[in-house]
């Protein structure tokens, strides 16, 4: 019973993943693929909580790390995207020319 649960989460893990990178690849809205990045940080997140079902808490100790790398990586990737839109009043991620040395 616990290893079906376990493959359904790994299953559910790859399937949000591949939609992330699907995401990140295609998409040009820099709101649109931080979204995606998040997908596929959340989805890295059910697959450590799953294998910790087999190898003991650690898997969901790192899970609160990631969380936390997470959430400050939305804090610093909105004020991006916020100053990118005060300069263009757009966020293609084609414009993104600014950020570069």
């Amino acid at each position: 019973m616990t290893s079906t649960l376990i493959r359904v989460a790994l299953l559910v893990s790859a399937a949000l993943f591949a939609i992330g990178v699907t995401g990140v690849l295609l998409r040009r809205n820099a709101i649109v693929v931080f979204l995606c990045v998040e997908l596929m940080l959340n989805a890295v997140n059910l697959s450590l909580v799953a294998f910790s079902r087999l190898l003991g808490i650690d898997g969901q100790i790192i899970v609160f790390f990631v969380m936390a790398v997470a959430a400050a990586e939305a804090a610093v990737g909105l004020a991006i995207i916020i100053a990118v839109f005060r300069h263009y009043e757009d966020v293609d991620v084609d414009r993104f020319d600014l950020l570069k040395w």
